[in-house]
């Protein structure tokens, strides 16, 4: 009995024991920073980064220059005492130990990544002081502004496989932890202002949780949970515990993101001895912000203020659709270069007033409405009536111009020095034809006087014209009169010579269309009563069962019912004179 129960003693023992001997000591953990090595390293997302994209976007051509030296000269042959000494080197708060994991990452960066580490240069001159500014309000080690440059490469457009974006690669939920928003315009984990600023404020949590920098910047890849359990994994004292004394109870994923970190510090500062050329500034980018509480489009600002959109994509990708989503509740910061902020304000009235209808969002909308985007089928059908109608004709070019018949040329684009120019309010189921006809202009004038891409506008919608017309009189008055004032074609004389020239003496009633577009708000009892037609007859025209329209469909005008019944009345009258001629006979 003894025996078996000194047996399970020893067993109990051997047990409690092994935490003990994972653990390390603390005089042997700089001896592990230094010895530790690992044959299944992982390198992170970042490093399949496509420098050559890089290289060639739109930054490092507009405000970069190289000599690509990281291509025509070759790697020198560096020792790992040399390596020791540089990092040993850094003016750093945080540790950058060396051991044989440091120096594959850094054989990685210099050998097969050098033109990566080319473009890290180039960009670095932009974002490294937005980087330290953020560091520093928070009295944070500015070596921690190497970061992104292993989460991101410094590209804030950046999303990984588990759906951290922007340069410091925040995850959905905890970036609304941290109170950035994320929408379907605006993604300030991309913003690098605000990102940075709230990347800094979760790294001084994290340090105050460990008190370790090595601790704080895993917990940063992989998260305090995980961390936490590698700690309890290891045994020992927690406060004892730094990144190397609990590596092995680590992801793979995030063993590697300390070594890289500090492979990322040395790299950054001594690329010139691995001859890696600096990507040298050609012209200082300096940016300010200014406030924008109205929504506005990247194509507004770019064409009043001549910046390329680009170039806007380049300072604000936090704005997902080229869209600034302002508002009198939320204003939002847009970066600019600096000579452009004065600019920008002085000329926001005209930048939000350009081209407006084509960039404004829709608010109203009723049953049978059509979008504006889905209008040229209709529009262009409506012009062609009214070409039909007013003694229009389609022109070489494609535009329409009004002309008299057996008139000579017509000059087109060409304004009359009388012309005055008038501000014309859409009324309800008004259409652009209806205003080109009223104040006789052309409807491609009235869409290039106003920016229109399209023949639909809206009630309420304030239009530009450019007219000789003195009043609005209907043009159709005037279509009428240049109708009847063309000359007749000779024809013989005939025994109806003389009815026809009683009905040219009488006032020339307007021709009814042979075709109506429905306009908003019209019923088919309104439209029977405008053409002096019944209902039945629309009906029967179209082959309609219903009264039930649509807006923007096309109807067949019958002739009307009263001109039908006085043709039959007058050949009953006829028919009657005959026979009484007959009985006098």
């Amino acid at each position: 009995m003894k025996r078996r129960i000194l047996t399970f003693t020893l067993l109990l023992a051997s047990l409690a024991s092994l935490p003990a001997a994972a653990a390390p000591k603390g005089s042997n953990v700089l001896d592990l920073k230094e010895s530790i090595t690992d044959d299944a390293i992982i390198y992170p997302e970042s490093f399949e980064t496509d420098a050559c994209k890089l290289l060639e976007s739109w930054y490092m051509k507009n405000y970069t220059d190289t000599d690509d030296r990281y291509r025509t000269s070759g790697n020198p042959s560096t020792t790992d005492a040399v390596i020791r000494q540089r990092l040993a080197d850094l003016p750093t708060v945080i540790d950058m130990p060396f051991n044989q994991i440091v120096r594959s990452y850094i054989d990685r960066y210099m050998e097969r990544g050098r033109p990566l580490v080319a473009s890290l240069l180039g960009l670095s001159t932009y974002y490294m002081p937005i980087f330290e500014q953020a560091l520093e309000a928070e009295q944070l080690p500015l070596e921690l502004k190497y970061l992104p440059v292993i989460e991101s490469a410094l590209d804030p457009n950046a999303v990984s496989r588990t759906g951290a974006g922007g340069l410091w690669q925040f995850m959905p939920a905890s970036a609304k932890g941290y109170d950035l928003e994320i929408s379907s315009l605006v993604d300030e984990r991309r913003d690098p202002y605000r990102s940075s600023e709230k990347a800094a404020r979760m790294l001084h949590d994290l340090y105050d949780t460990y008190g370790d920098w090595s601790l704080a910047i895993a917990a940063y890849n992989c998260g305090p949970g995980a961390v936490n359990k590698a700690i309890r994994r290891a045994g020992g004292d927690p406060k004892k515990q730094d990144f190397w004394s609990i590596y092995e109870y680590l992801s793979p994923e995030t063993r590697g993101y300390v070594p890289m970190f500090i492979a990322a510090n040395y790299v950054m500062n001594y690329y010139k001895e691995h001859n890696i050329s600096p990507v040298l500034p050609t012209r200082p980018l300096i940016t300010d912000t200014v406030g924008v509480a109205s929504r506005v489009h990247f194509d507004q600002i770019s064409q009043v203020l001549n910046i390329p959109k680009e170039e806007l994509r380049i300072l604000n990708p936090q704005f997902r659709a080229d869209i600034i989503p302002g508002s009198a509740a939320r204003q939002y910061m847009l970066i600019l270069p600096a000579q452009q902020v004065q600019a920008y304000i002085m000329s926001e009235d005209e930048i939000m007033a350009y081209e407006a209808s084509k960039y404004a969002r829709r608010t109203d909308a009723e049953p049978g409405d059509t979008p504006d985007d889905a209008m040229p089928a209709i529009g262009d059908m409506e012009e062609s009536l009214l070409a039909t109608r007013s003694g229009y004709e389609d022109t070489d070019e494609g535009e329409v111009v009004t002309q008299a018949p057996n008139a000579g040329p017509v000059e087109q684009n060409t304004i009359s020095p009388k012309a005055r120019v008038v501000t014309h309010t859409v009324s309800k189921g008004e259409t652009i034809n209806d205003i080109a006809e009223r104040y006789q202009v052309r409807v491609s004038d009235i869409r290039t006087w106003n920016s229109l891409r399209r023949n639909a506008v809206r009630a309420g919608q304030k239009l530009r014209i450019e007219t000789t017309v003195a009043s609005a009189a209907p043009a159709k008055a005037t279509a009428t009169k240049s109708t009847a004032a063309a000359p007749a074609k000779s024809a013989a004389p005939t025994k109806n010579t003389a009815s026809s020239t009683k009905a040219s003496k009488q006032k020339a009633a307007p021709a009814r269309p042979k075709e109506h577009t429905i306009k908003n708000g019209e019923s088919l009892t309104t439209i029977a009563k405008k053409y002096g037609v019944s209902v039945d007859a629309i009906r029967k025209a179209n082959g309609m069962k219903g009264d039930a329209i649509r807006a923007g469909k096309t109807l067949k005008i019958p002739a009307s019912a009263s001109t039908s019944s006085k043709k039959k009345s007058s050949t009953k009258k006829k028919s009657t004179r005959k026979k009484s001629a007959k009985k006098k006979r």
